[in-house]
């Protein structure tokens, strides 16, 4: 199997922080996760290219068909092949097709986002297997604030690299089920869908979706396809995140860092009754706003935002006070 991380010589530059310090510059050996394509096929013929870390390449070929809603479980798998390093072929079982001008639509318009729009949304709700505004879970704030510690905690490679992201399914005590690493966020929860949908644990009924970027209307997708009721970020969720997240009755929870979190949608499956609530206008920013780039360069709120302090969050206007 390929390795997931690669050893590569930097040179560490180190300014002065003060008067009385000196400018230092030294070479090192430094690890790196690794980025590849995995090209899956299905039947010997391609479908799809995604750059990802080597590492759990059958979960995400299984995962990827199932959250683009080709297969419900894994029977709809005869089996799944890696060819080489780099490639999966899938099997599928006799009568399961392709839906081919749908899926080829999706991969020409874009590479990460899969579709777009309110008439993408509706299509989402259709293909949809299970209905998430059924579950009657309910977590507690408290298990839900402890949840991105343990995601760092089982994060291997990235306590090595620093550079990936992670998605964990957790039960609603807090107990972590599975976690998966890559460097495309998308890919990490395909991957412990893929896992799920392996394990004949499909719909992931009562479980909660932690991933450590933003919440983007791709992954709200994939976990409403794989019957999730709360999805969980570290960092921002879109605003087509949460319009599908709130039509489809699903939770949607973001900036879960430290002892606060912003519940944008499904806040009643969180047991807030007993909190004291402070209205505010609808239309008044839950946070302090700061210029957009001055925002993201302190909030690093695309691979580097799971290192944020909540006091530089505060400082960058991302967290709810």
């Amino acid at each position: 199997m390929t390795s997931r991380t690669a050893r590569r010589r930097v040179l560490r530059v180190t300014v002065p922080a003060g008067p009385d310090d000196q400018a230092a510059a030294d070479a090192r050996a430094d690890l790196l996760a690794v980025e590849e394509p995995l090209e899956i096929r299905v039947g010997g013929q391609p479908l799809a290219v995604t750059m990802r870390t080597p590492g759990h390449d059958i979960d995400l070929a299984a995962g990827f068909l199932a959250t683009e809603g080709v297969i419900a479980s894994a029977a709809d798998l005869t089996q799944i092949t890696m060819c080489d390093g780099n490639v999966a072929d899938v099997t599928l079982a006799p009568g399961v097709t392709l839906p081919m001008e749908r899926l080829q639509r999706n991969f020409i318009t874009t590479s990460a986002c899969g579709v777009c729009g309110k008439d993408s949304i509706d299509a989402i709700r259709v293909r949809a297997r299970y209905d998430v505004s059924a579950d009657q879970v309910r977590v507690a704030p408290a298990v839900l604030a402890a949840l991105p510690d343990r995601l760092r905690e089982a994060q291997r490679v990235f306590a090595s690299t620093g550079g990936l992201h992670a998605a964990g399914i957790f039960t609603a005590a807090g107990n972590l089920v599975v976690l998966r690493e890559d460097v495309g966020r998308h890919n990490a929860v395909d991957k412990v869908i893929g896992w799920a949908l392996r394990e004949g644990r499909l719909p992931l009924t009562g479980c909660v979706l932690l991933v450590s970027g933003r919440a983007s209307f791709e992954l709200t997708q994939k976990a409403l396809m794989a019957g999730l009721p709360l999805l969980a970020a570290v960092s921002a969720p879109s605003s087509l995140a949460a319009e599908l997240a709130g039509e489809s009755g699903m939770t949607l929870v973001g900036f879960l860092r430290g002892s606060s979190m912003n519940v944008y949608t499904g806040a009643e499956r969180l047991d807030i009754e007993q909190l004291p609530v402070v209205r505010q206008s609808a239309d008044e920013p839950a946070g302090p706003q700061e210029p957009e780039s001055q925002s993201l360069a302190a909030g690093q709120s695309l691979m580097g935002d799971q290192s944020l302090t909540a006091d530089q969050g505060l400082a960058a206007g991302h967290l709810a006070r």
